[in-house]
């Protein structure tokens, strides 16, 4: 039986998908389960956190994330709370946290992107060179760090427990960065990252106010809108909507390409995708021999037709 330690990740005060999946995960066996939250307040969050044994909630005047601050934090809470594992989501900020903590914490190990866990065995399963092998690998350190890939474990009904509930002072002391200004994308979109369906533009979609075409398909759908790197570089796009190698690794149920070529850098950040649908009138795209389903043509006149179709369904 383990001793389980989860970060909450909060955006905005949203309580995170990939929360609920990690929950899912860490309290499916017999396992001692502890959520961490920063948050005054978590009247709002106690239903979600359902299942889990403990709940330390952080307090503090100044609760904006703070890469020293959580995670100086975090490594007090772990150490004193002589966590086997501690688990976070594969997301910017737990790419962020967890690094910092494994500099932090004695005898401790991190891996990144992990798609399974086996906690009895100390096992770990994640993707190698570019998700063409998956790798296992076997923890010896007393403390493992890892960060898991979002949209892979379901999430399961958990039923509600006496939890104890206890709080933690935030940290603020030794602060080696100083957050100037947090500049956020004006893009209201849903997180690539945590989205059941993803609508995705590339190069074909030839200007930035073109990509209203797939943002129609995407609030019909509630999907998300991503896109390939070249979309992004001829700035049809910006950086938080790319997918790929250098930029986000999605795991949606449906991925809908259009416009682009299918690149192994896209490839790479979206090919554990359950379903992948190409758009492209280059019938020799090889987006085709990755996709599920295919379909050669003008995007600006398969798209609105798609979009028409799915209404009369919907």
């Amino acid at each position: 039986m383990a001793n389980i330690g989860i970060y909450i990740e909060l955006k905005d005060k949203y309580f995170k998908k990939s929360n609920r999946e990690i929950i899912s995960l860490a309290t499916s066996g017999s396992n001692t389960t502890t959520a961490i939250i920063f948050s005054n307040d978590i009247s709002d969050y106690k239903e979600d956190l359902n299942g889990v044994d403990k709940i330390i909630q952080v307090k503090g005047d100044e609760l904006k994330f703070h890469p020293d601050n959580y995670a100086n934090t975090l490594a007090a809470i772990i150490s004193e709370s002589e966590f086997d594992f501690m688990l976070g989501a594969f997301s910017f900020q737990g790419k962020d946290i967890f690094p910092r903590l494994s500099g932090k914490l004695d005898n401790s190990a991190l891996i990144n992107d992990c798609t399974n866990v086996d906690f009895d065995n100390n096992l770990v399963t994640k993707p190698v060179y570019s998700g063409k092998l998956l790798q296992e690998k076997k923890i010896s350190s007393r403390i493992k760090l890892i960060t898991l890939r979002p949209n892979v474990f379901p999430v399961e009904d958990r039923d509600s427990k006496n939890t104890e509930i206890s709080e933690y002072n935030l940290i603020t002391d030794n602060q080696r960065i100083k957050i100037i200004e947090v500049k956020k994308s004006e893009s209201k979109k849903i997180d690539l990252m945590e989205a059941e369906i993803i609508v995705s533009g590339g190069r074909g979609i030839k200007s930035k106010e073109n990509f209203s075409v797939l943002e129609e398909l995407a609030q019909l759908l509630n999907a998300g809108v991503g896109a390939s790197r070249a979309a992004v570089d001829s700035e049809f796009a910006t950086y938080d909507m790319q997918v790929g190698q250098t930029g986000k690794v999605v795991n949606p149920k449906l991925y809908i390409a259009c416009g682009i070529s299918g690149a192994i850098q896209h490839f790479v950040g979206m090919k554990t995708s359950k379903i992948i649908v190409a758009i492209n009138k280059d019938s020799e795209a090889p987006i085709f021999k990755k996709a599920d389903y295919g379909i050669v043509g003008d995007l600006f006149k398969i798209v609105p037709l798609l979009k028409t179709e799915l209404e009369k369904a919907i």
